[in-house]
């Protein structure tokens, strides 16, 4: 069954992910370098209840990360979309991008991020959106700044028994 396509760049669509992306998603989760943000690779439960969050973020609020599908091969290369972080005290609506490695320094992460900024302006009405990342991602941090978007903020995150200071990139609705 063919997915609805969500947003369509020059290269890109973006659609849900299901559970038939499964072996997609493990090429980006299940790579060191490529989670190397997250403290390394997920393991195959991991990687399947990254998926079922996702699924269910669909359900709740009508988006979530979607697979970032290569039109010219018609393969899953990564994901992006947009998600409800927590943030201190707040939850906040941000912007995330994962690719597999060998799809890196393309511009993809950049041309599927400004089409969901997009997005959250435009179809979700969002006054602002934002992107959070680790200090150390400097390649994710580029991408929000081609995006447009600002340091507003830094917190430490503890994920997976690591204190990880993070910054949280915003840019606001014109």
């Amino acid at each position: 069954m063919a997915q609805e396509i969500i947003i369509e760049t020059d290269r890109l669509y973006l659609r849900e992910l299901e559970q038939s992306d499964y072996e997609a998603l493990c090429l980006i989760l299940k790579d060191d370098e490529a989670m190397y943000a997250y403290e390394g690779a997920f393991n195959d439960n991991e990687v399947q209840e990254w998926l079922d969050r996702q699924i269910s973020r669909y359900r709740k609020y009508g988006f979530g990360l979607w697979a970032a599908v290569l039109k010219e091969k018609n393969k899953m290369i990564g994901q992006c979309g947009l998600t409800m972080q927590p943030w201190k005290d707040n939850e906040v609506l941000e912007i995330g991008y994962l690719f597999q490695c060998r799809y890196w320094h393309n511009g993809f992460a950049t041309e599927a991020a400004k089409a969901c900024k997009k997005y959250a302006f435009e179809v979700l009405n969002a006054n602002e959106v934002c992107s959070i990342i680790r200090d150390t991602n400097t390649a994710s941090q580029n991408v929000a700044l081609r995006n447009g978007m600002t340091v507003e903020d830094k917190w430490v995150k503890h994920y997976r028994g690591v204190d990880m200071p993070h910054y949280r990139y915003i840019i606001y609705k014109n």
